[in-house]
């Protein structure tokens, strides 16, 4: 298993050393964000700022306006809550096209508790004209995607202008959801991971692996489940679900984010003029519980298991 902030920076670090047009930013977190070898290989293309992360937006965004390809890295509730402003007027408003690399989303640090949860992140950032956000569900999507923000977004055959992107990544290693690059990848759209015609699965970032093992359980018992993986929350891909809901009937999200506004709020909002019943899973209206990371999936039941249990309720309602 490869935690995605590793393969992140291993990737950017690879592209780096032939673009030197890449520049990485961080406020005092280079272990956190695993950004020590490429600070050690390519000095004059990283900028620290210590513990200060409106200072690193505001020079992310000066260096992206001077033609810079900037990764703004650090933990990700800091920049989607001390920074936030930064984010909102410099980055987005201003159409500079920084991507924060937010790591230890979610519940990621565990026990250290609210203070260091960041489960408002999709609700808030997803308002903000001109951003686009993605969580990666695993390494392998990680990397294609950062060969996106490094490179493919700046190619002269792309007709979009290069905009800013907040990308959100766990802490620790996670397993595999696709076990080679034979996938695709195209910027706002969903992987099927599984299909299934009774009830859809909807997640995102590290909750589509669970997702995945719940339909396989669900399809042990004789449930067909259909998969998405929605690393793509903006742009966001509407035709998928309004498939899904069409040809499944019933759906359930998936996210390591607070219930309100996530991506569960935005598949109802996809919905809402053609409804199918809808189940969000993720953290409820209080402070998440101190745990490890896979102690505060299972207590609320973002784990396959719970998951999986999830949903055979929900099909057993009327």
């Amino acid at each position: 298993m490869i935690a995605c902030r590793k393969q992140f920076t291993d990737t950017l670090l690879e592209l780096a050393r032939e673009d030197k047009d890449i520049v990485a930013v961080t406020t005092d977190a280079r272990g956190s964000v695993t950004l020590g070898d490429y600070a050690d290989a390519l000095p004059e293309q990283f900028v620290e700022c210590g513990i200060a992360e409106q200072d690193a937006v505001g020079i992310s965004a000066g260096l992206a306006h001077s033609g810079k390809k900037v990764f703004c890295c650090g933990p990700a509730c800091f920049y989607v809550a001390r920074s936030l402003e930064q984010v909102k007027v410099d980055l987005a408003y201003s159409e500079n096209p920084v991507t924060i690399l937010g790591v230890s989303g979610g519940v990621a640090y565990g026990a250290l508790g609210a203070t260091h949860h960041s489960l408002h992140d999709i609700a808030v950032l997803r308002t903000f004209p001109g951003m686009t956000v993605c969580l990666p569900s695993d390494w392998r999507v990680t990397k294609k995607l950062v060969k996106y923000l490094a490179v493919d977004q700046w190619s002269t055959s792309n007709v979009q202008r290069p905009k800013p992107c907040y990308v959100r990544v766990g802490r620790a290693a996670v397993p595999d959801v696709y076990a080679d690059d034979d996938f695709p990848f195209e910027v706002g759209k969903a992987i099927q991971v599984l299909d299934g015609t009774d009830v859809t699965i909807v997640a995102t970032g590290e909750t589509v692996y669970h997702a995945w093992q719940a339909g396989l359980k669900l399809k042990e018992q004789g449930i067909s489940a259909r998969v998405l993986d929605m690393s793509w929350i903006k742009p966001f891909d509407e035709e998928a679900i309004r498939k899904a809901a069409a040809e499944t009937g019933r759906i359930v999200t998936v996210e390591e984010h607070s219930k309100f506004g996530g991506l569960g709020a935005m598949v109802c909002e996809v919905l809402s003029e053609n409804p199918v019943p809808v189940r969000i899973i993720g953290i409820p209206d209080e402070n998440a519980v101190h745990g490890t990371n896979a102690e505060i999936f299972h207590y609320y039941g973002m784990d396959a298991e719970g998951v999986a249990k999830a949903v055979t309720s929900f099909l057993g309602e009327k």
